[in-house]
């Protein structure tokens, strides 16, 4: 959207900052109407409402503080997948296009199509990346064997993407990096479960909350290093190469901290 608005519109920056600010209340037009607490919406069938508020009681109980949360080792295997992989994402987010204009000279309008691709490719993956776990888990595999096998494949998946600077065919580098994005969705999909199979509900949150406050503080920090890395060397050689293995790092750590992916004992 950013792309075409500077295209095709006279004063584009302000227009991109008000179009797609804007469109927050084009959503918001449709939430209102339709939304409803789960005990009162006419979509939800009794039995998914008997399984909504299966842990109400437990909500229900004294809120549990952060410095609470922090001793656990099941709390940190979140924060630290979380600060893996988020800078990367926020990395494909801030820099693939200046990927495709600085290593294939393609311009503004050329580079619309790369991305767009690559955004749609990353929502495959993060509706697979649920699915396939909750496959492994219906056919009886353990909850951590199935998390953990989707993201070792995940892992895997994004490996290749180093060679998306080395290669001289753009579409090369648009399938390679495609194919990082929706395994880091895949493996996103199955980071975001882990507090809800670790933690009482009342504390699943203030978990996830943590995380992504050190994922966001990981993806400011990948911004300024990587502009410090591309004026130092001119080459997108390093970045490529931290985000092809972030994620077996961020494994390799949820799986230290975690190893059974056992409950912890909060409160």
């Amino acid at each position: 959207m950013v792309a075409l608005i500077t295209i095709r519109l006279a004063q584009p920056w302000p227009w991109a900052f008000y179009l797609v600010g804007g469109s927050g209340f084009v959503w918001l037009f449709f939430w209102l109407p339709i939304y409803r607490r789960p005990q009162e919406h006419p979509w939800v069938s009794r039995s998914e409402l008997g399984y909504i508020l299966s842990d109400q009681q437990d909500a229900a109980a004294t809120k549990i503080s952060w410095l609470k949360l922090l001793p656990h080792r099941q709390t940190w295997s979140f924060i630290l997948g979380k600060l893996c992989i988020d800078p990367v994402w926020w990395f494909w987010l801030f820099w693939a296009p200046d990927v495709f204009q600085r290593r294939f000279g393609m311009s503004l309008s050329q580079i619309v199509l790369p991305i767009l691709i690559i955004c749609l490719v990353s929502d495959v993956g993060s509706v697979l990346g649920g699915w396939f776990s909750s496959a492994l888990i219906a056919r009886g595999i353990a909850v951590n064997l199935a998390r953990k096998t989707v993201m070792l494949i995940s892992a895997l998946s994004v490996a290749p993407v180093v060679f998306a600077v080395r290669t001289e065919h753009a579409w090369v580098a648009v399938a390679l990096i495609s194919l990082a994005a929706a395994a880091h969705q895949a493996f996103s999909a199955n980071l975001f479960t882990l507090p809800s199979d670790m933690f009482p509900g009342r504390a699943v949150g203030s978990v996830v909350g943590i995380g992504g406050a050190a994922g966001g503080l990981g993806g400011f920090v990948i911004a300024n290093t990587v502009g410090h890395v591309l004026q130092r060397t001119g080459s997108y050689m390093i970045p490529f190469s931290i985000a092809a293995s972030a994620y077996l790092i961020a494994l390799l750590l949820i799986h230290m901290l975690s190893p059974q992916l056992t409950p912890a004992r909060v409160g």
